[in-house]
């Protein structure tokens, strides 16, 4: 009898212990399908407003603004975000072009950030969707990295966000700002130093590119350190008594010498490059000023410093040469990049579920066009997914972005989306041609939807959350460790100065003289459909060597 009794407690134990199982799965079962219903719903509400993201993507191409001078590209984002119940901060970190949109629902948490570039490249106007090397102002700045073509999915996601979470009472913030000034450096690192990311759970971060892709771990590409070295002499008459007087410009030659045959002993994956800024006025006057533009990029933050130590070192052996003095000023910085895991992977689910836009036959035949023009494989756009990528063990070189540092502070990722041409490389007049087609609206309504998928598994599911912080807490550092050599758990230390400031009147004079004319280009599109046709350019353009419709290059005055 005892033993029936027993047998049939444990039963019933056994029973209740099923129940629970089985409860519980149900639980989790039913939360995952509120998940995948609230992530469709996010979808679809970026699809049904692609129209705002070709918007957005049209007028920040035609801004065309360079850093620190971003005033256009923020009024207009802010504008959009403020109106939509976004609170807006300005100024951040003493940049005027610097903001953070914030909102919040519930409790608050946890708080995603969202984050693309906005600015363009100086020199580099060019008009988009034709066939042919062609300004639309002659000197003037241009997109020629494609930012803009990210800012319409990154504001639309933040929308859909909003407006899934105000319904259906899902707790969190939504923070969004844009990487200014990116293309000089000179905007994570301040946002991270002003505390922007303190109560942040993760950061989402995008760029443009020619796939649908992620990955974790170390990423390919060097970090940096941005320095601007000024050389003080004494001016005389260069064919009078030149021996009084102490050439500015011979210690910048020299520097430039000295870096040169240092390059032998700097590493492999070193790249060093330099422009001269200003060396003087004419040549009968010997120059008592002159400035040398360096950035030394490297794979490992002790390399980046140890290669700025040899700039520091070739510029003090050349004012000792002509008796001359120099100052130095670090007016960006970028860590080395390190993407989390865990939230690479929820990227990539999300990636698989939105797939590759689809691609018209006008599309195709334009990639195709642009790629004859430039001398690549006619391929056309990407029709397959990458795999998820598993980083980088051996960098060898390569462009940065100052993304690095807020990687190092807070779980962090980056989503690479196809608004460009595969072959296309950035920093190229041909790297626009796309950047306000419907390649580029394409792209960024596929960002969006990824964006806002993945922001939603984040504030859904708080074990994401903590795995995303246990690998940024205990992993990254160990793991960077080993792969950059060093001799314990690497810890961030920014490389700016203690008492740094960021450089926001470098472009000024440019601009003074190109503003004026970038004006009589901005996109209306409360008239327009699209950029293109505002601009009377033809789509697809599919004659080689023709601008298809575009207005005459303006030139600036003298």
């Amino acid at each position: 009898m005892q033993v029936m009794r027993a047998g049939s407690r444990l039963l019933g134990l056994v029973t209740a212990a099923t129940l629970v199982t089985v409860a519980t799965s149900f639980a989790v079962s039913a939360q995952s399908a509120d998940r995948n219903a609230l992530k469709k719903a996010a979808a679809a509400y970026v699809d049904a407003n692609a129209k705002l993201v070709q918007q957005i993507v049209d007028s920040t191409f035609s801004f065309q603004e360079i850093g620190y001078h971003e005033t256009e590209t923020q009024k207009y984002l802010t504008g959009i975000l403020r109106k939509h119940g976004f609170e807006i901060q300005n100024n951040i970190a003493g940049m005027p072009t610097a903001w953070l949109a914030t909102w919040s629902h519930g409790s608050g948490k946890p708080t995603v950030s969202l984050n693309n570039d906005e600015d363009g490249l100086p020199g580099l106007s060019q008009w988009p969707g034709v066939l042919k090397e062609d300004p639309m102002i002659v000197g003037g700045p241009g997109q020629a990295e494609g930012h803009n073509s990210g800012l319409g999915g990154m504001v639309v996601a933040a929308l859909a966000l909003k407006e899934v979470m105000s319904k259906n009472n899902v707790s969190g913030t939504i923070q969004v700002w844009p990487g200014i000034a990116e293309e000089i450096v000179g905007g994570k690192a301040w946002y991270v130093r002003a505390g922007v990311f303190k109560d942040v759970d993760a950061v989402l971060s995008t760029h443009v590119g020619s796939a649908l892709k992620t990955e974790y771990g170390r990423t390919a590409g060097t970090g940096l350190i941005s320095v601007v070295y000024t050389f003080n002499g004494k001016s005389v008459h260069a064919a009078g008594a030149p021996w009084e007087g102490k050439s500015a410009l011979a210690s910048v030659e020299m520097m430039d010498v000295g870096i040169n045959f240092m390059r032998q002993f700097f590493r492999p994956s070193s790249r060093t490059h330099n422009v001269l800024p200003f060396t003087g006025n004419q040549p009968n006057i010997v120059p008592h000023l002159a400035t040398n533009w360096y950035y030394f990029r490297e794979v490992t933050p002790e390399w980046i410093l140890s290669d700025y130590a040899a700039g520091n070192r070739a510029a003090q052996a050349a004012a000792d040469m002509f008796g001359t003095t120099f100052t130095h000023k670090v007016v960006g910085s970028a860590w080395p990049s390190w993407a989390n895991k865990p939230l690479a992977e929820a990227v990539y689910k999300n990636i698989q579920a939105v797939g590759l836009p689809q691609w018209s036959e006008a599309d195709q035949a334009y990639a195709k066009g642009v790629q004859k023009l430039v001398g690549k494989p006619e391929i056309g756009l990407s029709t397959k997914l990458d795999e998820l990528g598993t980083g980088t063990e051996h960098p060898s070189g390569g462009g940065s972005d100052d993304i690095g540092d807020v990687m190092w502070s807070v779980p962090s990722v980056r989503l690479i989306f196809p608004s460009n041409i595969p072959g296309i490389g950035g920093h190229n007049w041909a790297a626009a041609l796309a950047g306000a087609t419907p390649i580029a609206h394409k792209g960024s309504v596929a960002e969006g939807k990824v964006l806002a998928m993945t922001a939603l598994d984040l504030y859904l599911d708080p074990e994401l959350v903590a795995q995303a912080k246990k690998y940024f807490d205990e992993e990254q550092p160990k793991l960077a460790e080993k792969a950059y050599g060093a001799d314990k758990p690497v810890v961030y230390a920014s490389f700016l100065p203690a008492d740094a400031a960021p450089e926001i009147h470098i472009n000024d004079a440019s601009m003074k003289v190109m503003r004026p004319l970038m004006q009589k280009f901005y996109y209306n599109p409360a008239k327009y459909g699209s950029y293109l046709e505002q601009l009377g350019i033809r789509y697809p353009c599919l004659t080689q060597g023709s601008t298809c419709g575009a207005p005459a290059s303006l030139t600036p005055e003298a």
